[in-house]
Order: structure tokens, then C-alpha cells, then sequence
């Protein structure tokens, strides 16, 4: 099974000099570190303050994606933070409180310890968004990885949240927050709609979609994680290669078959079934820089195995199986 190659051939170059911008869900953290060791140009638009731990900016989510957004699951979340960014539409100036603290609802898990006021949260958010802007207005390429189909909206505003109120921070309200399971042609109009805010300011911007194949610890459908599992990465499949086919600049990456395809048989998951190991990612970015270069992944070694690196931690969906079993 290591010498399959030719998962992929690019549909456009992506040149090591342009920058290059990773956002999505958890997955996604794996990519920009590995372009950078790479000798790509991956931008981080918000860097950590001086004096800060190793611990820190990975508590805090420096260093994770180009942009301090936190996970986006959703082909929604990218369409709502592009359009907060790029097209005069204004975020709600909600915030949540709690123990004194706080906190952003559409990033709740960016600051662990909170905020010391309201207007620090917005603050911190307006200073995103101008990142934002700046970096998808520079940026040659945008790689983006769906991974979930499951969300929770807010009826008044119709903004979506990264995880349901009153799990990892915030008070759930049934009269006001609706649970949203995406079907293909939702995500497809999302993700649609994302790219041309994009390109709109930025029209030589390309974007490469990918699909994390990190399941469903936990689901809101009542179905079995396995079924919901299905269901939302088959979605985000169907909808990444319709958009992919429709358009020269936008392309897809099987990150997901090469994880979660049959003739790997799960080797590249932990124990756990759920996170990918270390030699897993190495995998998918062996046949990453391989299409680039336009050669067989085949062809070399896999990487090293190293150890797992704790990733649920840092995936919000993870933390609902506390919920779930409660």
C-alpha cells in the first residue's frame, strides 16, 4: 500500500515563493507547519507576543492556521468569517461571560483563560479580521479542509457557531439555537459563495479543498457516530469535487482517501480509531509535495512515525463526548 502514487495531479501550480494560507478544521494544523518545513511560503497573518510558551501558543492557537479564527468545520463558519472580513457585513457584537472572563462565541476555545471585557473580545476579533483581509488579498493559494457537516445556528442573526452554546463556553437557549445538519447543496453554495468573496478582492487567488478524515466523536443527529460520520464526510466529498469541477481555480487534495481508503486499512489511525498518527500525516503530505512536483508518491519512504501529538485537544467536536456520555 506505500507505493501507491499518483493520488493526484494539480490542476495549477502552486510556486513556493506565493504565499499560502491553511485554514479548516483540525486536520488542517498539520499543513501549514509541514509547508514551512517544506520551504514553502505558509503565512501566519497573527503571530504569537513575545514571552510566551510552547504550551501557550498552542493553548492560545498560535501558530495552527494562517488565521487566528480557531477550527472552522463548516463550509458556513468560512463563508461567515470571509464575509465579517472581506464584505462590510458586520459581526454580531455578542459575547459570553463567564467567571468573570470572556469570551468570543465564534472562536470560544481561542483564549482558554478569556478576555478581561467585552470590548477586549471585539477588539481581538476586529484585529483578526483586518489579518484577514490583508493576507487573502497577497495570497496565491488557500487550502482549506472541511470537516464537519453538523453545526448550531442562531436563529436572530442566522450566524453559525463552531460548537453547540453551553458545551465548551456559552448557555444553550432552545428557543434561540437551531441545530443545522448541511446537505451537499448547502455546502456547495457555501463554499461557493466563500471563493468568490475571496477572489473578489483577490482574483488571481487559487484555492485547494481537502476533507479531514478525523470522524465524528460525537453527533447531535441521534444517529450512531459511524452512520453521522458517513453522512457529513460524504457531504463535504460531493460538494468539495463539484465546486472543483466547476471551476479552473479551485482544485481538490484526497487527504481524505488516503487516510481513510481501504487499501490503507486504518493503519494511519491511532488506537483510538480517531486521531491520524504522525507517520499518517507524513503520508498525505508525501503525495502533497509529490503532485506538486509532478512525480510518484510511490516513490519514497513513508516518514518518520514519531508519537501522537495530542491532537483532540485542539478539535472542539472531540470535547461534546463529555456531553454526549453525560
Amino acid at each position: 500500500m506505500l507505493d501507491i502514487g499518483d493520488l493526484w495531479t494539480p490542476k495549477f501550480v502552486v510556486d513556493p515563493d506565493d504565499p499560502v494560507l491553511t485554514a479548516g478544521s483540525c486536520f488542517a494544523r498539520h499543513i501549514g507547519p509541514a509547508l514551512l518545513d517544506y520551504g514553502m511560503n505558509w503565512r501566519e497573518v497573527e503571530l504569537p507576543p513575545p514571552g510566551l510558551t510552547g504550551d501557550e501558543r498552542r493553548a492560545r492557537q498560535y501558530g495552527q492556521f494562517s488565521f487566528r479564527t480557531g477550527n472552522i468545520y463548516t463550509a458556513a463558519m468560512l463563508r461567515q468569517w470571509l464575509a465579517w472580513a472581506l464584505d462590510d457585513v458586520a459581526a454580531p457584537d455578542e459575547v459570553w461571560n463567564e467567571d468573570a472572563a470572556f469570551f468570543d462565541p465564534y472562536r470560544p476555545s481561542v483564549e482558554p483563560a478569556g478576555h478581561a471585557s467585552a470590548e477586549a473580545v471585539l477588539a481581538a476579533r476586529r484585529v483578526t479580521l483586518a489579518a484577514i483581509r490583508v493576507a487573502v488579498a497577497e495570497a496565491g493559494c488557500l487550502i482549506f479542509t472541511l470537516g464537519l457537516t453538523e453545526a448550531w445556528r442562531d436563529r436572530p442573526t442566522g450566524t453559525v457557531f463552531p460548537v453547540c452554546p453551553g458545551t465548551v463556553r456559552g448557555t444553550f437557549d432552545a428557543d434561540r439555537h437551531e441545530f443545522r445538519n448541511f446537505t451537499v447543496a448547502d455546502v456547495h453554495a457555501d463554499l461557493s459563495a466563500a471563493v468568490a468573496l475571496a477572489r473578489a478582492v483577490n482574483p488571481r487567488l487559487t484555492v485547494l479543498l481537502t476533507v479531514s478524515p478525523v470522524p465524528l466523536t460525537a453527533t447531535a443527529t441521534g444517529e450512531h457516530a459511524l452512520v453521522a460520520t458517513t453522512y457529513s464526510k460524504s457531504v463535504l466529498r460531493a460538494a468539495a469535487g463539484q465546486l472543483a469541477r466547476e471551476h479552473d481555480h479551485v482544485d481538490y487534495f484526497p487527504s481524505y482517501e488516503i487516510i481513510t481508503g481501504f487499501p490503507f486499512r486504518g493503519v494511519f489511525f491511532e488506537p483510538n480509531l480517531r486521531s491520524v498518527t504522525p507517520s499518517g500525516v507524513d503520508f498525505v503530505m508525501r503525495h502533497f509535495f509529490a503532485g506538486l512536483e509532478g512525480r510518484s508518491a510511490g516513490t519514497r519512504p513513508v516518514g518518520p512515525t514519531g508519537t501522537s501529538d495530542g491532537g483532540d485537544l485542539l478539535c472542539d467536536d472531540a470535547v461534546l463526548d463529555y456531553y454526549n456520555a453525560g
